[in-house]
């Protein structure tokens, strides 16, 4: 009942718009004092200390940085330039194109909404000045950026990966699958639009040249394969994969000739602000994660699991249900840090796979983008594209929905996110 209240005055306070940092440090105190466990806060200031001292943590400001680098330094224009010259004269190929880049720039942002906003910027006006619906550029871009935190380099499961002491190598191999068949899902529904809907496309479109287009994309092409070769082989490690993705985007940003020390200090400027504000809510989640060790929630959990006879695999939809229900209200990583302490350990218990269970809750989470109320990407978009929030939704359902049936699929066969690394010896 305890942690009943506590969540519930989270959400409500979370729900009426305040800082979340502050919130969650607040109600972590408070709870504290609920419990009677005030003596143990003496130890608190140690305990957020060794929170955030995780080597792995020290890929995941690099990573920001390189795809901050990588969205102002030209890639998104080279990326989509490519992916216009392979597919862009299929029927709907704009739409082909989107998810394609999408798959490209995941490979080295590893951002929803990163990719959310370059594509937006980027993609969406040329959608419409071809003749596609505003409403249908703009879902299909919000779509296919889900792919990003997907297919690895991916922040989110890197900050997974070092919360939940998981090897941040195997979660980048068994992402690739899941990522590439999202990307498939999306083209196949993107197909099915084109044809009903009749949308702008074909052999007479002008579109880039294969072989120029190719050249210029190369520079950035190239960087998925050295991050992702040099972390699933043993080359590198995550944090010295993603050193060497911030001194490759810093040279292909020059190539671009796109590059000016304006852009470098800016991005230095938002991966800092981002930063802060990334372990201001790790700290505060520290905290409950505390609180939730004392009080044995976990156990507490685990019985009630026992005593309801759920098996793993109701277990896990359950916890699809939190995760999701958290994406919706929540940042990303917030809902990772609070709630994959609490739940997480009694997974385990059950025997489930912890690359599999990784997987499953970074791409549940991360389609909590896509959702109302507070869906990261639609918020972006809405934005960027100039176009009313509650529109988007209404546009963005049908491929939140095949999202949804996706995420089942991944859950029901684990060998879909367990194979890759299996095969490469990482689980």
């Amino acid at each position: 009942m305890q942690l009943v209240v506590i969540l519930s005055f989270l959400m409500v306070t979370l729900l009426a718009g305040g800082a979340i940092a502050y919130i969650i440090g607040a109600s972590a105190v408070l709870s504290f004092a609920i419990s009677g466990n005030t003596l143990y806060l003496a130890a608190l200031p140690q305990r957020l200390y060794g929170q955030l001292d995780v080597f792995a943590f020290l890929a995941m400001p690099l990573f920001i940085f390189a795809g901050d680098l990588m969205n102002h330094g030209g890639l998104a224009r080279a990326l989509i330039d490519f992916s216009m010259s392979l597919i862009g004269r299929l029927k709907g190929g704009l739409g082909h194109v989107n998810v394609l880049t999408s798959v490209f720039f995941a490979g080295v942002s590893g951002s929803a909404v990163s990719d959310a906003a370059a594509l937006g910027t980027a993609l969406v006006p040329e959608m419409t000045r071809r003749g596609y619906p505003l409403d249908y550029a703009a879902a299909i871009t919000g779509a296919s950026s889900i792919i990003g935190p997907i297919i690895p380099p991916s922040v989110i499961l890197i900050f997974y990966g070092a919360l939940m002491e998981t090897s941040v190598s195997a979660l980048f191999a068994a992402g690739i699958v899941p990522g590439l068949l999202l990307a498939g899902v999306l083209m196949a529904m993107n197909a099915f639009y084109a044809y009903r809907d009749n949308h702008p496309g074909g052999k007479a479109d002008e579109l880039p040249r294969i072989v120029p287009s190719f050249l210029k994309a190369l520079p950035a092409l190239t960087l998925p394969v050295i991050i992702l070769g040099g972390t699933l082989f043993g080359v590198m490690t995550p944090a010295e994969a993603a050193a060497v993705a911030v001194a490759a985007a810093l040279i292909v940003g020059i190539a671009y000739r796109e590059m000016t020390w304006q852009k470098l200090m800016g991005s230095l400027t938002r991966t800092a602000v981002l930063l802060g504000a990334l372990f201001i809510i790790l700290c505060a989640i520290s905290s409950f994660s505390y609180l939730a060790a004392l009080e044995q929630w976990p156990q507490k959990i685990a019985a009630q699991v026992n005593e309801w006879g759920l098996s793993p695999f109701q277990y896990l939809m359950l916890i699809n249900v939190i995760f999701l229900g958290a994406g919706m209200v929540m940042d990303v990583k917030a809902a990772v840090a609070l709630f994959a302490p609490i739940f997480v350990p009694v997974a385990l218990q059950l025997g489930i796979d912890p690359v599999h269970l990784g997987i499953v809750i970074c791409f549940n989470i991360t389609i909590g983008l896509l959702s109302p109320p507070l869906g990261g990407v639609l918020l972006i978009l809405a934005t960027t594209v100039n176009m009313n929030y509650w529109r988007l939704i209404r546009a963005t359902f049908p491929f939140f929905l095949a999202e949804l049936l996706l995420l089942m699929v991944l859950t029901l066969f684990p060998g879909l996110s367990t194979a890759l690394p299996t095969a490469l010896g990482l689980m």
